[in-house]
Order: C-alpha cells, then sequence, then structure tokens
C-alpha cells in the first residue's frame, strides 16, 4: 500500500462535496501536470491512503482521509470543449490525461499548513518542500503515521 496527498481547492470539490458524492467517490478530473499524471497512472493502486487536502483557499491544508478506488482511466474533461481542462492535442485513441476515483472515507479537523511545518517528523514531506507546487505527491509511510495518528 501507498500513501498519497491530493490537493483540492474547495470551491471546486471539498472534503464535504466528496463525502456527499454518490458512494463517496469522486472522479479527480482536471490534472494537467505530467508528473502528477504518472503518479496516477503508474503508482497508484485501488486501496491506497489519500490526505485530501484543500489547496487555494484561506487556509489550507488537510481537510480529511480518503482511498484510491479505481485503477487510472482517460479523463473525459480533456475532450470537452467547454471544460477549463481542456486539451485540444488530447485524442480518445491517444488520450494524454488520466483520472482515478477518490473514495472520501471521513472529514478530520483542519490540519493547516503552518501546523504540518512544525513536525520534525514532516520535515522531508514532498509537500513542505520549498517551491513544491504539485497537486499529488506520495507520502512516506511514516509521514502518514504521523499525520493520521497525532494530529487528524
Amino acid at each position: 500500500m501507498k500513501y498519497w496527498l491530493m490537493k483540492s481547492e474547495p470551491d471546486e470539490c471539498s472534503i464535504d462535496d466528496a463525502l456527499a458524492a454518490a458512494g463517496c467517490i469522486t472522479p479527480w478530473t482536471g490534472v494537467r501536470n505530467y508528473q502528477a499524471r504518472n503518479f496516477m497512472r503508474d503508482a497508484m493502486r485501488v486501496g491506497d491512503g489519500v490526505l485530501f487536502y484543500h489547496s487555494s483557499c484561506p487556509e489550507p491544508g488537510i481537510a480529511g482521509l480518503a482511498e484510491v478506488a479505481s485503477a487510472p482511466y482517460p479523463d473525459p474533461t480533456q475532450f470537452e470543449r467547454r471544460s477549463p481542462y481542456y486539451d485540444p492535442k488530447s485524442t480518445r485513441a491517444a488520450p494524454r490525461w488520466v483520472l482515478v476515483d477518490v473514495r472520501a472515507l471521513k472529514k478530520t479537523r483542519l490540519v493547516p499548513l503552518a501546523e504540518l511545518r512544525r513536525h520534525r517528523a514532516l520535515a522531508k514531506m514532498w509537500l513542505l518542500r520549498p517551491g513544491s507546487r504539485l497537486s499529488i505527491t506520495p507520502v512516506s509511510p511514516a509521514e502518514w503515521r504521523t499525520i493520521t495518528e497525532e494530529l487528524a
């Protein structure tokens, strides 16, 4: 089993929205970074743990726990001309972008970025690296334990 941090803007899809979705399953659409796409395509497996992170908001932080609920499959928004995630270079025969479904498990107290930075055990966490802007990042088993057992 692997662990991931997946960022979502709460005005687009919050942990509350994900928990309210049918079966608590949300397709993780709109990822348009090759490294983040490769994590979904090549490394994620059904059942992997997910830290649901609210970003681009007044107080960013971990807002809930989730799990990967599907194998990767083509992101349909890349083909929708009206979508902000439309990619004219992507074709149905050779899609560029994939997604996984994420099953929201529970809302946690918000663990703000500032609090994460104060924990020595999280010092090497990908999210906390200078310049890290990826929407999907790996989380080590030790980081997962620190967050789920001590913080959330």
